[in-house]
Order: structure tokens, then C-alpha cells, then sequence
């Protein structure tokens, strides 16, 4: 998906009304948006406000020095690059700027063309040293997210997920754990306008109480005891992306009220900090309890329960959509061993698996399989490698319970997508995650025409 051309946000901070002007009729556009300032601390006050890409510093201020600011910019935002503007005569204090991490300066009178040139690299820096930073804070997972079954209740649930996804409104994903809400963030994210940018993740129930409030919403230097740097926060790493707090459920009340005003008005306050400072973030959230009973039992906020139920998918459990299962075990067998042969299932180990009511859901199939593969016997799964409740479901089943076979099984998994698909093999490899000649040979393997 082709996303809107980025704005990159230019602050500039000189006491020189016509240079002021001279920069925001010239640079200004579509491309470029200036903020202009005479002064350190309107500059402080609308870096604070603002998340900016480049910074134009003139050295002399008239209530400080560009020098002092430089540091006060590099403590809030490491990533931003600064320019420095200067006169002749200051030249060495341009380059003792730039010994401190100011990435580039140019001397008045100026040439537009030569300004534009350093603004569009200093950008492509801020771009670079955020997305490493990204790299480190973003979980290192980058598989394509993918949701395996052809049952109605999951076709469903990719009808929702296509029609919310292009939007900005926040999703609530309700379900028991481990039916997949994390991959229904990943999708709702990898098929909106954000796509490009970062997914950041979060599982509330881990949070740490006391640094919770830090944790999410970053603190200035010395806001608190042990504060030797500057944070951002999660919030400032998801800005221009999406947010996925998982479990939401879990905050506490006081974060509730915190966080609702940053869905609402999209403006959060650090730790230490006074001024509010504006973010573009689309926010899912996810959580396995029944928010309307905690609304009403007073552990939820009722404000923060409605703005988040403005969109809810509600995920069903495994046992509700049996028919995915060999979808799904031949997808995890195929990832689980990947570049290798792939395991098989005896009929009775496949007889267990059918059986089972799986309150683990996907997460413990996957488990289980995991599990199985190390105790298969020559890539062979039986019910011996299975743990003993699985194991059992034979014994409990077998009198009135009967069972077909893994290669009818299969039969009716190909024909089932064929029909699906109109008869399309092309279409009906891609759905099954094989190869059009592996199609092929399934096919004749099986009889069917």
C-alpha cells in the first residue's frame, strides 16, 4: 500500500524576523512544514509541544545561547539533527557545535539551494538513527503475519480486519489468550497507511507497577531518582506508527485515565516535563477478560472502555473452529522445521488432536507440536509423543468417536480450498502455502482430478 508523502517537521530558531520569514515563504510546502522562533524559550516550549525531524539553530539568542540549547535538544530527542546558522565570525563556534553532535553548519548570507541540500540529508539521518533505534525497541520477529484457517468465523474476521485496517479509529481485540489477537494487531497495522512505520508492542500485565507511568510516557532527565538520562518512552517510539498494548485489561486506573487522554487528544506529558507534547499514534488494544464486567465492577473505566469498543473483533476460541486444525498443523509443522522434510502425524496422534478442546488454543497447539517433534520416531508423530491428556482423548473417543484418516483428511482440506478458490490451482497453492507442482502432486497422490 502506497502511503501519504512524509512532512518533515523543521523548527527553526533565530532572532532575525527576516530570516524567519525568508525560510518559512521559501522552504515551506507540502514536503517541509516550518516552525519559526526568535528565542530559547519559545524554542523550548515548541520542541516540547512538537516531534521535529530538523532543527535550524542560530548560536546567538537573546535571552541564551544556541550552544546550551543544542544539549537541552539532544537530551529530548537524540535522533533530531541540528543545523546550525551562523555568521563569519562564529565560525568556531559552529564547529565546536558540531564536536558536540550538531550534524551540519552554514554561514549567512545563505543560498536556498545549498540550505535545502543539508535539510534533506540531515533528514535521512533522523530517519536512520530512528529506525536503528526502532530495531532495538521493536520486537525482532519480522515474519509476515498470517492467519491460517478457512473456517466461516476466521473468513469473518478478515472481512473486519480489511475494513478497519485503512482507518485511524482504535481497535479492540476481545478473546481468549492464545486465539491470535498479536497477529491481528500485526495484520490491522501491515494493511494500513502506517505500515511503513513502526508497530510498537506492549503487554500490559508485564509492566512494572512503579515504572509504569515512565515506561509508557518517558521522564526528562532528573524527573525522579535514578533518572541519569533522558527516556522517550513508548509513546514517542510509536509516533507516526501503531501502538499494540496487549491486555489492557490489566492497567491500572490512573493509566486508564492517562492514556485516554492520549487516544483523545493525542498529546501525552512526560515525567518531569510541563508542557504537553502532541503525537500521532493509532492505538489497538487487547485483552482476554470481559471489560464490560469490569466496568460495571468498577476496575475498568467505563470513558476508556467506550472509547476503545469503538471497533471491537471478538476472536474464537480453537475449539469453536476445529475445521482450521489441519490448516494449522501443517502450517506450524512446516515452520517449526523450516528447510527440512516435514513431519508426519499418525491417525491415532491426528484422532487425539481432533478430540481435544485445546483451552490453550493456538498457543498450545503449537506447543504441542513443538513438543511432538521432539519426540516424533523418524519425523513421525504418534500418540506417544503426545502429553498424556491428549493421549488419553483415544481411549475416551474410540467407542463412538470414529475418525478419518490423515490422507482423508488432506483429500477434503484440497478439495475444500479448490472449491473455495473456483477450481483455481494457482490460487488454491498460495492459500495452502505450497508450491503449484507440490499442488500437482498432492493431487494425483490422492486421486483426485
Amino acid at each position: 500500500m502506497t502511503s501519504a508523502i512524509e512532512t518533515i517537521q523543521v523548527l527553526v530558531v533565530d532572532d532575525e524576523p527576516s530570516i524567519r520569514r525568508l525560510i518559512e515563504k521559501e522552504l515551506g510546502s507540502d514536503r517541509r512544514r516550518i516552525t519559526a522562533v526568535g528565542a530559547v524559550a519559545e524554542a523550548r516550549r515548541a520542541f516540547t509541544q512538537e516531534a521535529f525531524d530538523i532543527v535550524l539553530l542560530d548560536m546567538q539568542l537573546p535571552d541564551g545561547n544556541g550552544m546550551d540549547l543544542l544539549t537541552y535538544f539532544q537530551e529530548l530527542a537524540p535522533e533530531v539533527q541540528v543545523i546550525i546558522i551562523t555568521g563569519f565570525g562564529e565560525v568556531d563556534d559552529a564547529v565546536q557545535a558540531m564536536k558536540l553532535g550538531a550534524y551540519d553548519y552554514i554561514t549567512k548570507p545563505f543560498a536556498l539551494d545549498r540550505l535545502t541540500l543539508v535539510m534533506e540529508k540531515a533528514y535521512q539521518r533522523t530517519c536512520l538513527q530512528r529506525e536503528n533505534r526502532l530495531l532495538r525497541q521493536a520486537q525482532s520477529d519480522r515474519s509476515t503475519p498470517k492467519l491460517v484457517g478457512y473456517s466461516e468465523a476466521l473468513e469473518n474476521i478478515r472481512f473486519l480486519i480489511r475494513k478497519v485496517a485503512p482507518t485511524q479509529v482504535p481497535v479492540l481485540l476481545t478473546g481468549e489468550s492464545g486465539t491470535g489477537k498479536n497477529v491481528v494487531a500485526q495484520l490491522i497495522h501491515a494493511l494500513s497507511e502506517r505500515c511503513d512505520l513502526p508497530l510498537i508492542t506492549k503487554n500490559c500485565g508485564t509492566f512494572q507497577k512503579d515504572l509504569l507511568r515512565s515506561e509508557l510516557f518517558g521522564y526528562r532527565k532528573g524527573a525522579f531518582t535514578g533518572a541519569n538520562d533522558s527516556y522517550e518512552g513508548l509513546l514517542s517510539f510509536a509516533h507516526r506508527g501503531t501502538m499494540f498494548l496487549d491486555e489492557i485489561g490489566e492497567l491500572s486506573p490512573e493509566v486508564q485515565s492517562s492514556l485516554l487522554r492520549v487516544i483523545e487528544n493525542q498529546t501525552f506529558r512526560r515525567l518531569g516535563e510541563k508542557e504537553e507534547k502532541k503525537v500521532d499514534v493509532r492505538f489497538v488494544c487487547a485483552t482476554n477478560r470481559d471489560l464490560q464486567a469490569e466496568v460495571e465492577a468498577g476496575r475498568f473505566s467505563e470513558a476508556m472502555y467506550h472509547r476503545l469498543n469503538v471497533f471491537k473483533i471478538a476472536l474464537p476460541p480453537l475449539r469453536n473452529r476445529k475445521e482450521d486444525l489441519p490448516a494449522l498443523i501443517e502450517y506450524f509443522l512446516g515452520r517449526l522445521r523450516p528447510g527440512e522434510r516435514m513431519a508426519r502425524i499418525s491417525d491415532q496422534a491426528l484422532q487425539c488432536l481432533m478430540a481435544y478442546d485445546w483451552p490453550g488454543n493456538i498457543r498450545e497447539l503449537q506447543n504441542v507440536l513443538e513438543r511432538g517433534l521432539i519426540l516424533s520416531e523418524g519425523g513421525l508423530i504418534t500418540e506417544r509423543s503426545l502429553p498424556k491428556e491428549l493421549s488419553d482423548q483415544i481411549t475416551e473417543n474410540a467407542p463412538d468417536k470414529p475418525f478419518l484418516s490423515l490422507r482423508a483428511i488432506e483429500q477434503q482440506h484440497i478439495l475444500a480450498v479448490l472449491q473455495y478458490v473456483g477450481g483455481s490451482r494457482t490460487r488454491a497453492a498460495e492459500i495452502l502455502g505450497i508450491g503449484r507442482k507440490t499442488l500437482y502432486r498432492k493431487l494425483r497422490a490422492l486421486s483426485l482430478s
